[in-house]
């Protein structure tokens, strides 16, 4: 086979992988990425369409893929794509940037895989997630999991918490956002202090998450750490 059709065919797998991890491509960002014409992205849209690929085009948008077309027969658990966005992101604090590379193209064709929902909450996750550089700190926490999926589901969670003073008390939050600093940080809505307070995870007891969901506060974690300076309990 030669050099031109094997780059033709990584460049379909490529396009293929793309259209399943984002919800609209466009033939410009495709032919950009991959150095083609946008004339030779068209070309390469009709050849998966032919090949059986479900390709929607909305006008002066993009290119969709049909909702329940995927990739098999990989599937992933919301813990599991959680697990993975986190782990993204410790690759991203690495000094090796052919390494940070190869992982990031890697998640990519594993978003690629998950459904519409599961995607969105991936995508959350990571905007509502940040590390420090100093990742030999030892991080104790037995309930990274079931906070994630309560951030990402809007789901409130009653913890039973014992402050630096050691008192215990009985809290029910919303979580808002993850901080990986000295210690494992969850920055969350107290309706008990009727504000949001920072909570170390390894002071956290018992947690339960409630069947019921909060209204999700509208804001970037840039734009809460501008507006708020919460104490820490």
């Amino acid at each position: 086979m030669e050099a031109s059709e094997n780059n033709r065919l990584s460049r379909l797998t490529a396009i293929l992988t793309q259209l399943q991890t984002r919800r609209l491509v466009t033939a410009p960002e495709l032919a950009a990425k991959y150095g083609v014409s946008v004339r030779t992205i068209y070309r390469d849209i009709r050849s998966l369409e032919r090949s059986g690929v479900p390709i929607a085009t909305e006008e002066g948008k993009g290119y969709a893929l049909m909702e329940h077309y995927r990739l098999p027969p990989v599937a992933f658990t919301e813990a599991e794509a959680n697990a993975l966005v986190l782990a993204e992101q410790l690759v991203h604090k690495t000094s090796d940037s052919s390494f940070v590379t190869a992982y990031a193209e890697a998640v990519d064709k594993i978003k690629a895989v998950l459904r519409y929902d599961a995607k969105d909450k991936a995508n959350l996750l990571h905007q509502r997630t940040t590390f420090d550089r100093n990742l030999q700190q030892h991080r104790s926490s037995n309930n990274l999991s079931a906070l994630q999926d309560a951030l990402t589901n809007y789901r409130p969670a009653r913890i039973t918490y014992t402050n630096a003073s050691g008192e215990p008390t009985e809290r029910v939050i919303e979580p808002f956002a993850l901080l990986s600093t000295e210690n494992w940080l969850l920055i969350a809505w107290c309706r008990l202090r009727q504000g949001f307070r920072y909570f170390r995870l390894d002071r956290i007891g018992r947690l339960t998450l409630l069947s019921d969901t909060f209204t999700p506060h509208g804001m970037t974690l840039q734009q809460f750490f501008d507006r708020y300076h919460p104490g820490q309990d």
